[in-house]
């Protein structure tokens, strides 16, 4: 196995780009979706500084990566009326539905579409297609060399997320307004957590960490002047400004080496027809990634894992353990093919327990 001076890392170096290490590791958890056991109900919540819609990601104690995590809105300059709104609105939530049928069927009483666009981006935050969006950001970031600040353009970025143009050479006005909301959501959707998360079971008292996976600092709109403000068209229309700058607010792995190295070959291209949840290849190759950096890989190349936590990452739930069986093998395939995983096999262990041991591609995925 080569090291990091070698002529072998150094070509991979020119070949790749670094993600925080923090980031990864705070990804499968801050991105948990309703349907995870470890998620519970949003609320409202107050204290001194204003009030916040939040959703809680417990810990679990079996294993340190399932660790607590909150992500929450803050909710600033309510006014009374509007606070009264919020409350009724809330009301009309039906986590059951959201949980058991999807999130949107469980909106569907929330009338409000400001309200029920910030609920959509609180329960499905750090979806696939997202994630996809921060690991272009970071790419983009080890191009421009501007430390975390990264400016780009909205149509390239559309066009990378493989969507089809229109006659007149633009985006679908739905595709723009997603573009937007994800970005929105991204910037301010704040995560709550120890600030040491890694070692948080040793240390009752670590520090409170709260962060951003990105903030947006300036946007452009090209030609005609427009009465635009990117909060707003979040909330209410189908708007997307044509460029923006944001700050990685997760860079200072990429910064001082602590961090994994991705292919600059790595693919975010969406399925045609394809919800973001069904993207079954970034879960499984993010949640792998975040494993690297909280597990010690054997022989360099080889990292172990339990079923049982792989599915949950993957929201491989239900009694049909057939489709889920199904749906997680195709996956590894496919990550195979595309150059992620020499290899993978099922290994029995203790109380009928399996573990999956996965052959990382130390040239497409290496912690640095």
């Amino acid at each position: 196995m080569w090291g990091l001076e070698s002529p072998q890392a150094m070509k991979l170096l020119e070949a790749a780009f670094p993600v925080d290490s923090q980031l990864l590791m705070v990804l499968p958890r801050a991105g948990a979706s309703v349907r995870n056991p470890d998620v519970r109900l949003p609320i409202l919540r107050s204290d001194v500084d204003g009030y916040y819609l939040e959703m809680r990601v417990e810990a679990d104690v079996q294993d340190e990566s399932e660790f607590a995590v909150i992500r929450r809105v803050p909710l600033e300059n309510l006014t009374e009326e509007e606070l009264v709104e919020l409350k009724t609105e809330y009301a009309k939530l039906d986590w059951t539905a959201c949980v058991q049928k999807g999130v949107s069927n469980g909106l569907e009483r929330v009338q409000d579409r400001r309200i029920q666009r910030m609920f959509m981006a609180l329960m499905t935050f750090l979806n696939p297609r997202q994630i996809s969006i921060v690991l272009y950001l970071y790419k983009l970031a080890a191009q421009q060399q501007n430390g975390g600040t990264v400016t780009f353009r909205s149509n390239d970025l559309l066009e990378s997320l493989g969507y089809t143009r229109t006659k007149d050479g633009g985006f679908a006005s739905k595709l723009r307004s997603q573009l937007n909301r994800d970005l929105v959501a991204l910037h301010r959707t704040e995560l709550v957590l120890a600030q040491s998360f890694k070692k948080m079971n040793q240390n009752r008292s670590a520090k409170v960490a709260i962060k951003s996976i990105l903030r947006i600092k300036d946007y452009e709109v090209d030609n005609a002047p427009r009465d635009f403000d990117i909060t707003k068209a979040a909330d209410y229309t189908y708007e997307l400004a044509d460029s923006y700058t944001i700050s990685l607010e997760f860079f200072d792995g990429s910064r001082n080496g602590d961090c994994v190295l991705f292919s600059n070959q790595f693919d975010i291209t969406q399925r045609l027809g394809s919800n973001a949840k069904c993207d079954y290849k970034t879960k499984l190759l993010i949640y792998l990634a975040s494993r690297m950096k909280w597990d010690s890989l054997t022989d360099g190349q080889f990292i172990s894992v339990s079923k049982q936590y792989l599915f949950k990452n993957l929201d491989l739930f239900g009694s049909n353990s057939s489709r889920n069986n199904q749906i997680f093998w195709r996956t590894v395939d496919e990550l195979k093919e595309d150059g992620y995983l020499l290899g993978a096999q099922e290994l029995s262990g203790k109380s009928r327990i399996s573990t999956i041991q996965f052959q990382i591609d130390s040239t497409k995925l290496k912690c640095k």
